[in-house]
């Protein structure tokens, strides 16, 4: 499959930090694409929709949460042999409800450094190291 024959889409995630250096992350579900990887919480952006009110939309219906949904803190694109990726990386937080794994096997706040040791989604590979030597920002 060229590059050219390939769907992209538009993803957006949410860097929730718990305020002790841990950030929240995501198993992909085993019947789905990427089966089993971590990644941040978020989704596809819908036709229409503002990558703000996606994030917040994807994080009520797989997380049970309402966010606050901050600046645009990274922004990446990726090529799976699939589809072509466009990931944008808000800051958020918890504005009311506790995380349930609704749309994922399991969530877990990590460091940097231990989401390193968690097989992860190619897409979120480059924002795990620049989160390691501190070259996004984290609020």
């Amino acid at each position: 499959m060229t590059s050219a024959s390939k769907k992209s889409i538009r993803v957006v995630a949410a860097l929730i930090s718990d305020g002790a250096g841990r950030f929240l992350v995501q198993q992909r579900l085993p019947d789905k694409s990427r089966a089993n990887l971590w990644e941040f919480p978020g989704g596809k952006v819908e036709q229409g929709e503002t990558d703000e009110a996606a994030l917040a939309r994807e994080c009520h219906e797989e997380l049970a949460v309402d966010l606050a949904v901050g600046r645009r803190l990274w922004s990446t694109s990726h090529e799976y042999t699939d589809l072509i990726v466009n990931l944008e990386l808000f800051g958020a937080t918890i504005k009311q409800g506790d995380p349930k794994p609704l749309g994922a096997q399991a969530l877990k706040f990590c460091t940097p450094m231990e989401m390193k040791a968690l097989p992860f989604c190619e897409a979120d590979v480059p924002l795990l190291e620049k989160l390691v030597n501190g070259s996004v920002p984290t609020s």
